[in-house]
């Protein structure tokens, strides 16, 4: 069993490091820039630039992507420095068709060299004229077809005829644009791209950080409000925890019997209303059961106002023991059995199965027919056995704790951690969705590697500390 337990531990390394590249692969081709939606004070200061940047520094996102990169000869190793996402995008454009980055790189640099300088004009200088050239000097970082960029050449050069003053500071700035960017596509070498190239990064790289700090249980912090993940995690994971928790013990408590009772009464009148009573509850969309349970049990003015409507409650510091389990149990007594029903039916079926097919096998005929009394054959022969597809499902149990229901949380407004990923969802809090999805992914092994063990627990013909024949 150890020996076993040991080459399934080896297996998770790779299984769980491609988990991880998934989940932070995803997590770069999410939609939004994360250091352009917390460095919105840039618009309103003198310097953008120098707040994204600083941003990208505090969340480790001006580092490279990975410990290496295959791409074509035409593309730097040190593209990743330039921070802001639409500038390095715009570039690797201009790669993409020219092929030669040092004059690319000539040209970025005039561009900044001229916005620059033009913070340099006098003061007193016409603001609307000021505004104007600044503006189409940053419209260069946006664009990279040739028609475009000419364009806006061109008008720089008409802006600086007409204005002396813009002429005197900037004028030398912008011939030399200009002249910059006519080297870019007469020295192009578009051969470049067809050239593989392998770039190593190494271990100072985002992937590495965001892993090795995961490994450790630091989760990083929320995009949201800078929150440590951990702790946000911390607050939702109690409630999901108590709510799928209890739902689970309820639903295999119901299950197991009315699974062995359905199986022993096989084609019974009870079978048969057990059948029909299941096949509905399972059929029944817990979305819908949800919302007809707040309309009908909590609103009196369509039906029984029963139930508090929505949350967990409010509990004074001072309440008693009683008065919070109490209040607790108001609260999530729907959404606990929005929870159950629908595992409850299922894992009755599956119980039902197990134990049809165990009943027809030669050793339980045979313990009948030695006379053992017929609930020592049920319980003591068969049920054991019965037990296997309950513990293959067992698997799909540890996510569902930690994952929690996204639909239940959200209906009955529990701060559970399904409600919480929606929320991370909707604010693009990327750290805290691509945390869930890698906890919940080990998880799943771990359910899987129990499921093994209680398979050899159930089964002594289960043996893994020998070669099956």
């Amino acid at each position: 069993m150890l020996r076993y337990l040991l080459r399934r531990l080896v297996v998770f390394i790779p299984t769980l490091l491609v988990i991880s590249l998934l989940a932070f692969g995803l997590s770069k081709v999410a939609p939004g820039d994360p250091v352009e939606d917390k460095s919105e004070a840039a618009t309103r200061v003198s310097d953008p630039e120098r707040v994204y940047r600083e941003t990208a520094t505090f969340w480790g996102l001006d580092k490279p992507v990975f410990y290496f990169s295959l791409t074509s000869a035409a593309y730097p190793d040190s593209l990743y420095k330039i921070v802001l996402k639409y500038r390095r995008e715009t570039l690797q454009k201009l790669i993409a068709q020219y092929g030669n980055w040092p004059q690319i790189d000539a040209y970025y640099q005039q561009i900044q060299a001229l916005e620059a300088t033009l913070y340099t004009l006098p003061y007193g200088h016409a603001v609307q004229e000021t505004g104007l050239v600044r503006s189409t000097v940053r419209d260069l970082y946006l664009h990279h077809r040739d028609a475009r960029i000419s364009a806006i050449v061109d008008t720089l050069q008409a802006l600086a005829t007409r204005d002396t003053a813009l002429m005197r500071v900037a004028g030398t700035q912008i011939n030399a644009l200009q002249q910059q960017y006519v080297q870019v596509k007469r020295t192009a070498t578009p051969g470049k791209l067809l050239q593989p190239d392998f770039k190593w990064h190494g271990l100072d790289n985002q992937y590495h950080n965001w892993f090795s700090r995961f490994l450790r249980g630091d989760f990083g912090r929320s995009y949201y409000d800078s929150r440590p993940v951990a702790h946000k995690m911390k607050d939702a994971l109690f409630w999901t925890l108590v709510m799928n928790g209890t739902a689970i013990l309820l639903a295999y408590f119901l299950s197991i019997p009315i699974g062995v009772f359905s199986a022993v009464r096989r084609n019974t009148p009870a079978d048969r209303a057990l059948t029909v009573l299941l096949f509905v509850l399972y059929s029944l969309p817990t979305f819908w059961i949800a919302t007809m349970l707040v309309v009908f049990f909590t609103t009196p003015q369509y039906g029984m106002d029963w139930f508090p409507t929505m949350g967990v409650g409010n509990v004074p510091d001072s309440a008693s023991l009683w008065q919070r389990l109490s209040t607790r149990i108001e609260h999530l007594a729907l959404p606990v059995f929005c929870l159950t029903y629908g595992s409850l039916a299922f894992i009755s079926r599956q119980m039902r199965g197990g134990m049809l097919d165990v009943l027809q096998q030669d050793y339980v005929r045979t313990a009948r027919a030695k006379g053992l009394p017929n609930r020592t054959v049920i319980w003591k022969h068969a049920f054991r056995n019965a037990l296997f597809p309950l513990v293959t499902m067992f698997a799909s149990v540890f996510p569902a704790m930690l994952a929690g229901s996204v639909v239940i949380e959200v209906i009955f407004n529990i701060p559970g951690m399904g409600k919480l990923t929606i929320d991370a969802i909707n604010a693009r809090d990327w750290p805290v969705v691509y945390t869930v999805l890698m906890l919940s992914a080990i998880l799943t092994m771990v359910g899987i590697l129990i499921s093994d063990m209680l398979y050899a627990a159930l089964d002594p013909r289960v043996s893994y500390s020998r070669r099956q024949a």
